[in-house]
């Protein structure tokens, strides 16, 4: 029994090191996409450590280019279906370019009874130049927008800005949604940089805040 323990340690150890040595970006997540280990390639991607997206939402890395494929494998996955999946994706690289490509996930568990992984593969088809900062009037924002955008900075949920707003969480996604596409945001993250550097939220603040209206 110690042997062959001895063994599995030994091939997980070389698989592991196969797995970081691997050119492609790769990462292992949970089956409602949170990263679980990450190889040095796909944090290079998000301009990170391996360590640092453990816990991260892979679709807040990277942003599905057509909601429906999310939802067709959301409802397969939910009936444990085993098929190989794959999302057209868009993001930002270190260097400001947006990206695009394909993420494919191929679910894998010990046995076809247990609650599948997702084994997560990045493939970059091309890049565009940094977007433009939006036009002045971009900039606008109505008060819920603001609030929730305050909210997101100081690290809220949906659910959580969806209680502070009044809203649902549908409504609470769809302001983003707005307000993504307004600014090129491609994901939460630039989202609340992007706010901040347009003058929504008022910097060197905590809590987050939009500065008073005039």
């Amino acid at each position: 029994m110690d042997q062959a323990r001895q063994e599995a340690v030994t091939w997980r150890n070389r698989a592991l090191l196969l797995f970081d040595r691997v050119a492609m970006p790769v990462a292992v997540c949970d089956v409602y996409g949170a990263v679980l280990l990450a190889n040095p390639a796909m944090a290079a991607e998000c301009g990170t450590t391996p360590g640092r997206l453990r816990g991260r939402d892979v679709l807040d890395l990277f942003s599905p280019r057509e909601a429906t494929q999310v939802e067709r494998i959301a409802q397969a996955l939910r009936l444990r279906h085993r098929s190989r999946y794959q999302v057209s994706v868009r993001w930002r690289a270190p260097g400001g370019a947006e990206r695009y490509g394909e993420l494919t996930a191929d679910p894998v568990s010990d046995t076809a009874e247990d609650t599948p992984a997702l084994l997560v593969m990045l493939r970059v088809d091309g890049e565009r130049a940094p977007s433009p900062a939006p036009p002045a009037g971009q900039a606008r924002v109505t008060p819920v927008e603001a609030r929730i955008l305050a909210l997101l900075a100081s690290g809220a949920t949906t659910a959580r800005a969806a209680r502070e707003t009044g809203l649902t969480t549908d409504g609470v996604t769809y302001h983003l949604r707005r307000l993504s596409s307004r600014w090129h945001a491609t994901n939460r993250t630039e989202l609340v940089a992007r706010a901040y550097a347009l003058g929504v939220l008022t910097p060197g603040v905590w809590p987050p805040e939009a500065p008073a209206a005039e």
